[in-house]
């Protein structure tokens, strides 16, 4: 299970989202309490050699860092082969095949970084929820959270003993990934993205009964929210204890709220949950704050918390760089739109140097989606992309 030696030359850094099952690490703090005091910057002080790692703290580069979204899954036949043995948690409970899986994209397309195989519900599942993820649906919940007593299911995480696999799996991957100075990516789903599903039961357009809650029982709510905040906390220090060297976190349907309901409902939650993962005794590793649909909720995003503010295709670039102060105060991550991998070369090219050339060369760059890798993305069109965005001089 060895990757290939990598030129040492800082060029772009690919990884992609993934999804995969549980983690396994120390005993960790808990969350710090919720403050809705200005947050300080926080300083990385080692520095990394790794291209994504280096722009992720807009450090200068020979060429544009770049991963994405979802890379280890179903566009990749060697996965499809994978899947056809075993089943999505079976993948990512097995330390072995979950490694591998996360490692297929980094040997086929060449990118910068791995993200370790999960999927953002695991930590639920390790604490005892019963969730299916159905094909061609989503995760479905068999009993929604909907009342205060059914918040009682939310217990705690504990890594050692709910998530064994994950602690096992990112310590493989760091030995594979070191040779050739590949990065290696935990993440974890937000909050609100958590408790849509946990309140609809399933997958949803509009939030209805999610909305509903959060307008109506307002300390129900704030209950939910800072139980799946602990629950989130967890898992992503267990991550970082056990070698993942960033963090994303996905807040996938964020962009269901306005920018009054976000800071009201949502953003002292994520101000939390982005102060935890700064503990007493954990490496600061950069931290990636993602979301979709979030043109009118990026400045909150960035105050809530996160070294790099991961972009949809929902807006340009440039633009939305220079609301959030540009590289000389956070780094910018995206955002080709996930359907252009399935048009023509032409267009491809065309509308990712449209993007490299908005991101001007800057440090702080990271190119990826705007959101997963779709099933249907042809490979060979991913990696001539990687290829693309290594070798594009602005």
């Amino acid at each position: 299970m060895r990757v290939a030696r990598r030129a040492a030359a800082p060029h772009l850094a690919l990884s992609i989202y993934n999804q995969c099952g549980r983690c396994g690490s120390t005993r960790l703090p808990a969350a710090p309490a919720m403050s809705n005091e200005r947050r300080t910057k926080v300083v990385i002080v080692n520095t990394p050699t790794n291209r994504f790692l280096r722009a992720c703290q807009r450090l200068p580069v020979d060429h544009t860092p770049v991963w994405f979204m979802r890379q280890a899954g179903r566009s990749l036949p060697e996965y499809r082969a994978v899947r056809e043995r075993h089943s999505f948690f079976a993948v990512a409970n097995s330390p072995e095949v979950c490694a591998e899986v996360t490692l297929q994209p980094v040997r086929r397309l060449g990118v910068d970084a791995a993200i370790l195989f999960s999927d953002i519900m695991a930590p639920l599942v390790a604490i005892g929820l019963d969730i299916a993820l159905v094909e061609g649906t989503g995760p479905v919940v068999a009993h929604p959270l909907r009342t205060q007593a059914d918040l009682a299911a939310l217990r705690p995480l504990d890594p050692d003993h709910d998530m064994p696999a994950v602690r096992e799996t990112l310590g493989m991957l760091r030995a594979e990934l070191a040779a050739s100075d590949t990065a290696l990516i935990g993440f974890v789903g937000a909050p609100f993205t958590l408790a849509g599903y946990l309140v609809e039961g399933k997958p949803s357009r509009d939030f209805v009964r999610t909305k509903q809650m959060m307008f109506d029982q307002p300390d129900l709510w704030d209950d939910l929210m800072r139980r799946l905040t602990d629950v989130v906390v967890g898992f992503a220090q267990g991550q970082i204890a056990a070698g993942a060297q960033a963090i994303q976190v996905f807040d996938s349907w964020i962009g269901a709220l306005g920018p009054r309901e976000y800071a009201r409902y949502v953003q002292p939650h994520m101000r939390r949950l982005f102060d935890g993962l700064r503990a007493p005794g954990l490496p600061e590793v950069p931290r990636i704050h993602f979301g979709t649909g979030t043109a009118s909720l990026l400045e909150l995003m960035a105050e809530a918390g996160g070294e790099v503010i991961g972009l949809d295709w929902r807006v340009n670039l440039d633009e939305a760089w220079a609301r959030l102060g540009g590289p000389a105060r956070v780094a910018i991550q995206g955002n080709l739109d996930p359907v252009t991998l399935n048009a023509s070369w032409t267009t491809v090219q065309r509308e990712a140097e449209t993007i490299l050339r908005q991101a001007a060369g800057q440090p702080g760059h990271i190119f990826n989606l705007g959101h997963g890798v779709l099933p249907s993305a042809d490979p060979a069109t991913i990696e001539r992309l990687v290829r693309f965005v290594h070798e594009f001089q602005a």
